[in-house]
């Protein structure tokens, strides 16, 4: 029986969607599953819906909440990490400040000042978590969905020692939209990434072995090659991409992603996050010049906006505890596959956050880095070392020494690093020098209920 622990088991973004990808997974059909929230409120029905699936599965699953984060750990063999520390009332603040400063995020949860300031509140939540693991569940691994997932994963591993994976969807979602550009099986698609989390950056991709990564740029040159037909899909992975129509589309695949598609033809390597991401880490798109995105597709994420995603997390909850049949699409989430991998000693290739051990040479040896790995019953390996082109590999470089600066910041609970780190940052050091200390020492303490270490 494999002990599997949700913190932050109350989401209903991301508690659900686990559940069901672990009902498919066999070698999952025993597992204790604990649930463990600060907020009580939502764990019941987190229980009755585990509960619901595994007997519409007829899985023999145990499911049981608790808010002791200690007693949800004990014995775990996997620690799924999936919080947001002070939720959307901390967050508004990493969005309305710098907006004020003339500042504006498509995101702001992963880099920028949002994302730093994001950071500041949870790594100290992690460390915790971290530390318990180590005295509680010393062999377990810490499974990390939270943003941000750079400085999150580097914080535990460097202040715990516990060995800690971050997991995003974003890779995968675009190998599953290149499937479908490229007229062929998700499952033929192999790829080299390299890069951080939400700028991992595609520089091969083979279908069943021959490369095809020159080829799709040279068909970009004329986009209405690839035909304007729409898709007869039973189900997609990620989310769903129109055309103009309102229909399942090539052409709205394109369009979706813009910006990665102009340095992709530019540079000749392929960004693998969704464009909103993607911007947030090249101050010249996010720009008064280009309506903030605008002209490249990107819509900046209102408060409003994830507030209205909530409200549509929570009806697909509720649709799912009255359902009659469990679905068999995959999430595109991993979190199942990388148990199942190490488990079954299952090979699989994975877009995975761990310590770079030269798998990214354009970055330092040890900060985590996104990359394709090998994962099997003796655990996580990086596979071939994948570097960017020179111009990418700096922003890479720069992004990733603010996110030093970040981890080591909000370890010491010190001001100055979060200057540092904010000076460091591409999109936040557009700012005047003064303004960004303002602006850094303002989103401190509108957040000071979370942030205990300052």
């Amino acid at each position: 029986m494999t002990r599997i622990t949700f913190i932050g088991g109350g989401s209903y973004q991301w508690t659900p969607k686990l559940l069901v990808d672990l009902a498919q997974t066999p070698s999952l059909a025993d597992a204790d599953i604990v649930l463990e929230d600060v907020d009580p409120r939502p764990l019941p029905g987190m229980v009755e819906l585990g509960e619901h699936i595994a007997k519409l599965k007829n899985l023999s699953w145990t499911v049981r909440a608790t808010t002791d984060q200690r007693d949800a750990v004990r014995d775990a063999d996997y620690v799924v990490v999936c919080i947001s520390t002070g939720a959307l009332d901390s967050m508004a603040h990493d969005i309305d400040i710098p907006a004020r400063y003339g500042l504006k995020q498509s995101v702001g949860d992963s880099v920028g000042p949002g994302g730093i300031n994001r950071a500041l509140r949870n790594i100290p939540v992690l460390v915790g978590i971290g530390r318990d693991m180590r005295e509680l569940c010393p062999d377990a691994w810490l499974l990390n969905l939270t943003n941000p997932m750079t400085t999150l994963t580097r914080a535990v591993h460097k202040a715990t020692g516990v060995y800690t994976v971050g997991l995003c969807h974003e890779v995968t979602i675009m190998q599953f939209q290149l499937s479908l550009l490229l007229d062929c099986d998700m499952r033929a698609i192999d790829i080299d990434v390299c890069g951080v989390n939400h700028l991992p950056i595609i520089t091969e991709l083979r279908v069943d072995g021959v490369e095809r990564l020159a080829e799709l740029r040279e068909r970009l040159r004329d986009p209405a090659s690839f035909g304007a037909e729409p898709f007869n899909l039973p189900a997609s992975i990620g989310h769903e991409v129109v055309s103009a129509g309102g229909e399942f589309t090539k052409q709205g695949i394109l369009d979706q992603h813009r910006l990665k598609l102009e340095l992709f033809t530019r540079f000749g390597a392929l960004p693998a996050a969704g464009d909103r991401h993607v911007a947030e880490f090249f101050p010249s798109f996010l720009t008064e010049e280009s309506g903030w995105g605008e002209r490249w597709g990107v819509h900046l994420t209102s408060m409003d906006d994830r507030r209205q995603w909530l409200g549509y997390y929570q009806k697909e909850f509720e649709a799912a505890l009255v359902a009659e049949a469990v679905s068999d699409q995959p999430s595109g989430e991993m979190v199942a596959s990388l148990i199942d991998s190490r488990l079954r000693d299952r090979p699989r290739r994975l877009p995975l956050n761990v310590p770079n051990g030269g798998q990214c040479p354009d970055l330092p040896p040890g900060v985590v880095v996104e990359s394709m790995c090998a994962v099997d019953g003796s655990g996580v390996h990086g596979t071939v070392p994948s570097a960017a082109p020179r111009v990418l590999a700096e922003y890479l470089r720069r992004v990733s020494e603010s996110q030093e600066l970040t981890v080591d910041a909000a370890l010491a609970g010190d001001r100055d690093l979060v200057f540092e780190a904010m000076l460091a940052d591409p999109l936040t050091s557009r700012l005047d020098y003064d303004a960004v200390w303002k602006m850094s020492n303002e989103m401190i303490d509108a957040t000071l209920a979370w942030l205990p270490q300052f």
